[in-house]
């Protein structure tokens, strides 16, 4: 994967695509980009889900660029022996957290009527921690620095104006400083995706008005 990622950008680059991006980039309106989503992947050999906000803008569908911010939303843990506030010894399940704050860029460098192909980019900073309950209270370790990125393609069918579906196929890859989860963190992954433009169906349902005049109509 390591060495995949880099050839799909120097066949991205060679082919001038990144210009001609950047072109549309300056001469473009912007619209919002806004969406929930949930990215599936692999923790401790389990699978996972990280749930999701992101907020930025799209120049024509062809460049998305934005930020967001996302958490754990599965429950992940390792037994941990204790000695609890009773002087008894026993095992707990001591579970892993973390947040963290995503900064994305997407460039489209295939599109025809129904099909688009893109190149997804996304760092990650955060923290990460791990806590478990010993019967009277939750006790956290201390919170770790979380530094990340995921490099992946996208593949988005079309199947009206206004809705579609999408898959984004990345693989999650932990810096080397981040080494107290380290290789846990490390794992492809997938998160499908239903997309809906509302955009679009405004344009369409006021073809008529101000909006639309000038930022529409609607298109493929």
């Amino acid at each position: 994967m390591r060495l995949i990622i880099p050839l799909l950008f120097v066949c991205y680059f060679s082919k001038g695509q990144f210009l001609d991006t950047f072109k549309v980039f300056l001469r473009s309106r912007p619209s919002i980009d806004a969406r929930l989503e949930s990215r599936y992947s692999f923790l401790n050999h389990n699978a996972t889900k990280v749930t999701g906000i992101r907020l930025g803008l799209s120049f024509r569908r062809k460049l998305r660029v934005g930020f967001g911010y996302s958490w754990l939303a599965t429950d992940v843990f390792d037994k941990k022996l204790i000695t609890d506030t009773y002087g008894k010894t026993r095992y707990v399940n001591n579970y892993l957290k973390f947040g963290y704050f995503c900064y994305y860029a997407d460039f489209v460098f295939h599109k025809t009527k129904r099909w688009q192909l893109s190149v997804p980019i996304q760092v990650g900073t955060g923290m990460y921690w791990s806590q478990y309950h010993d019967g009277l209270q939750t006790l956290k370790s201390k919170k770790r620095l979380l530094l990340f990125y995921e490099p992946g393609i996208t593949v988005q069918f079309k199947i009206t104006r206004w809705c579609g579906l999408g898959l984004d196929v990345c693989a999650r890859l932990a810096l080397r400083n981040t080494n107290y989860v380290g290789e846990k963190l490390n794992s492809f992954v997938l998160a499908p995706k239903l997309l809906i433009w509302f955009d679009q169906i405004f344009y369409m349902t006021l073809p008529k008005s101000k909006l639309t005049k000038k930022f529409g109509p609607a298109y493929w």
